[in-house]
């Protein structure tokens, strides 16, 4: 008889163990692509904040690319040396058609153009302004440039602090299953807020590291392009030197 009885205790309690651990341990529909972009709670529910973090780094992330992509084609060759209109003020300056030098400098609007032009229009004020007025508008051209792309430089250095962000929350989330659990929490529940962290991480390194390489790479193409046309600039420039007067 209490043989009887312990093997029925036993098996209640084995119930009621297999029923609160398949309850607890329920696996929750989520694919792989909803790792990735959306976090959960242990429940299955949505985690709205961390959530808004993945979908902010993905915003940031589809802005950083177009970014890039948008400082490239404004920073190319054509932009800022266009060797067309460098050979065609050339021509002019040589046949001594200095309004159509002008001319052809004020109508395009690349970097060379611009610094060529400021210098041309200085040709009154002798050969010394002309250097002036191509040195300071040097300066500011390229100044203007760095400073269009300096955003890509921000983005990758803000957006993994945004990611550390979910990365601190989210074992904030962890922790606080720990806690609630006195200290001995189901995995599942820790993997709510592990995933949170580890996705905004991902996240926010997906926008740092093409951040920061295409500024890396947009910033020494600005760099050498316009110092070739700044030295173009200067050659041209050069046939207004006066002669120097030879020594008595």
């Amino acid at each position: 008889m209490r043989t009887g009885s312990l093997t029925g205790g036993l098996a209640m309690v084995s119930g009621i163990v297999l029923a609160t651990s398949s309850a607890s341990a329920a696996p929750v529909e989520q694919t792989f692509a909803d790792a990735f972009f959306i976090a959960r709670r242990a429940d299955g529910g949505l985690e709205v904040l961390g959530s808004a973090v993945i979908w902010l780094l993905l915003a940031l992330s589809v802005f950083g690319i177009g970014l890039i992509v948008s400082m490239a084609v404004a920073n190319r060759r054509e932009t800022i040396m266009p060797e067309t209109i460098a050979k065609k003020v050339g021509r002019h300056l040589r046949d001594g058609r200095y309004e159509d030098a002008i001319s052809a400098a004020n109508a395009d609007d690349s970097y060379f153009s611009r610094v060529l032009s400021s210098s041309l229009q200085q040709a009154g004020n002798g050969y010394d302004a002309m250097i002036r007025g191509l040195e300071q508008s040097s300066m500011e051209e390229t100044t203007i440039r760095f400073r269009r792309i300096e955003l890509l430089n921000v983005l990758g250095q803000v957006s993994p602090m945004i990611g550390l962000f979910g990365t601190v929350y989210g074992m904030i989330l962890a922790f606080g299953a720990i806690v609630a659990s006195g200290g001995s929490a189901d995995p599942v529940m820790l993997a709510g807020g592990i995933g949170t962290a580890l996705t905004t991480t991902f996240w926010g390194l997906v926008v740092a590291i093409p951040a920061l390489a295409g500024y890396a790479l947009i910033r020494n193409r600005i760099d050498e392009l316009t110092l070739e046309a700044t030295a173009e600039a200067e050659q041209l420039i050069s046939r207004f030197r006066p002669a120097e007067s030879g020594s008595d």
